[in-house]
């Protein structure tokens, strides 16, 4: 059964929505910037990729409020962008019990953090009852099913870097099996905080910022220096082509097979020869019947590490050969998001096959000889792939592909978000060094 995705909730450094987004991976607007003073990761990191501020109490009401963790407040929105996106309206347009949802994302550790300090400077009393809520793996998803009568299947996924793409995976494994109609996937993390933040610049893995922390996040490039940490959520809705077609709606793209594995050798460096990615590449191409030679456009994980770019080329090469399929990564922009990076870049390889114009990679000035590839480089460029494949790779040796494919008549206009005034509705139509 086809998967088709039907609506997009971006949530990013470079925008809300999907015509903010797309428009800045592809002229170059950077949404990396130094946290301003006042921010709680001002003095942990020297570049993040940031999101606006948010009163929880414009999303939950009542003292839950107080404890609710920042995912959850960007998973709410992306959900309500994306199911608007889509045009579904739950019980009206979908049964209940025929749409789930799965959010991935390593939880509310910001709400750990603070709920811990508390009790350390005013003791027990100031532990929240509310503090479970706050940071379960599970609350995005089980807050997004509340929130819209929601009750099929519902999942968290924590895959480290690879939980976004590994949700929309698992959302496309349920559709397949007749199990759901719809989906809601992806994933949500707000990792701004100082411990998150110092973990990994003790692990010396993140970017530095030099003189123009725009230009930080350089994949690929003779000049990275690590990634830079971002914030974010980016939910897609998934959905049976069947159901799309029953209610006259477009698809911006079919996810037409996945690729997961396990590379079973680090618990934060890749494989140097990239064999578990270059498996899990595969495994896509097998999972949808696709040969690797109709591939025309990968948006690679490369996050701007030298073990994660030089193992991540390897991988293509040992799948497609050398340079032999253009190559991205929009993290030049975005920043790393983790767990929400991958399905934020399939929703870009999404609207890159329907719009046909592949995102380059910005800031890569001097390609490193070890990355030898197809580099889409200094400006998008005009291609009109039938496939595409995004991959994303995380700690403990998670490796999970998408191959997506474009629709006969894909959606080319979509909503920024409900907040914007527009209606949502569809017009008919036939992670340390290693990651």
């Amino acid at each position: 059964m086809t998967a088709l995705i039907t609506g997009m909730g971006l949530f990013t450094p470079v925008g809300r929505g999907v015509e903010e987004t797309f428009d800045a991976l592809t002229t170059g607007r950077s949404g990396l910037t130094r946290p301003p003073a006042g921010h709680p990761a001002h003095a942990s990191l020297d570049v993040a990729g940031l999101l606006p501020d948010i009163d929880p109490r414009s999303v939950v009401s009542g003292p839950e409020s107080r404890v609710l963790d920042r995912i959850v407040v960007l998973a709410l929105l992306a959900a309500a962008d994306a199911l608007a996106d889509a045009g579904i309206e739950v019980g009206r347009d979908v049964e209940p019990s025929r749409i789930g949802v799965i959010v991935g994302g390593v939880g509310g550790m910001a709400t750990l953090e603070t709920q811990v300090l508390a009790r350390a400077a005013r003791g027990r009393a100031a532990v929240s009852p509310y503090l479970l809520t706050g940071i379960l793996p599970n609350m995005p998803a089980a807050r997004i099913a509340i929130a819209h009568g929601i009750r099929g299947y519902s999942s968290s996924v924590g895959t480290a870097c690879a939980s976004g793409a590994q949700a929309v995976a698992d959302a496309v494994r349920l559709i397949r099996a007749g199990e759901a109609d719809v989906v809601v996937c992806g994933a949500s993390e707000a990792p701004l905080f100082p411990t998150f933040a110092d973990t990994f610049t003790n692990a010396r893995a993140l970017a530095r910022a030099g003189d123009d922390p725009s230009r930080a996040s350089r994949p690929f490039d003779t000049s990275r220096s690590g990634f830079v940490l971002s914030e974010g959520a980016a939910l897609l809705v998934l959905e049976s082509a069947e159901h799309a077609a029953a209610r006259g709606a477009t698809g911006y793209a079919e996810v037409a097979g996945y690729g997961a594995t396990t590379d079973a050798y680090h618990p934060t460096a890749p494989r140097p020869d990239g064999a578990g990615a270059a498996a899990c590449i595969r495994g896509a191409l097998r999972s949808s019947g696709v040969p690797a030679a109709a591939v025309g456009y990968v948006n690679a994980h490369g996050t701007g590490t030298k073990l994660g770019d030089i193992a991540e080329t390897a991988a293509l090469a040992d799948v497609f050969g050398d340079g032999g399929v253009p190559v991205s990564s929009t993290k030049a922009l975005t920043g790393h998001l983790l767990g929400a990076s991958g399905v934020l870049e399939a929703a870009v390889t999404a609207l890159a096959l329907g719009r046909g114009l592949l995102p380059p990679t910005y800031h890569l000035d001097d390609p490193d000889p070890a990355c030898p590839a197809d580099h889409i480089r200094g400006a998008p460029r005009k291609a009109d792939p039938e496939y595409a494949l995004t991959n994303s790779f995380g700690f403990g040796g998670q490796n999970v592909s998408l191959l997506l494919a474009r629709v006969a008549e894909p959606r080319r206009w979509a909503t920024r978000h409900p907040g914007r005034g527009a209606s949502g509705r569809q017009h008919g139509g036939k992670h340390g060094e290693g990651h």
